[in-house]
């Protein structure tokens, strides 16, 4: 995963939401459809998609998917 499109890609093939570019700055809460069981299946293909891990407690103090995808590519450097 390189860019922010691959992480809306990932986001809509693995979990099967309708989120766009314009969703990853939006609140948690403000994303259509989501919630707790789409932040793990999320993790586990983002850790699957990685080939590392990424911390829990990162994710769930994340507030946004951009929060995720930032807390995942700085993970990946």
């Amino acid at each position: 995963m390189k860019t922010i499109d691959d992480f809306v890609l990932l986001i809509q093939h693995e979990i099967g939401l309708p989120v766009t570019a314009e969703h990853i700055g939006e609140g948690l809460d403000s994303v259509p459809g989501w919630d707790s069981l789409h932040l793990l299946t999320l993790l586990t293909a983002l850790e699957r998609e990685t080939g590392r891990s990424v911390s829990m407690p990162d994710v769930l103090e994340a507030t946004t998917l951009r929060d995720i995808y930032d807390l995942v590519t700085v993970t990946e450097t």
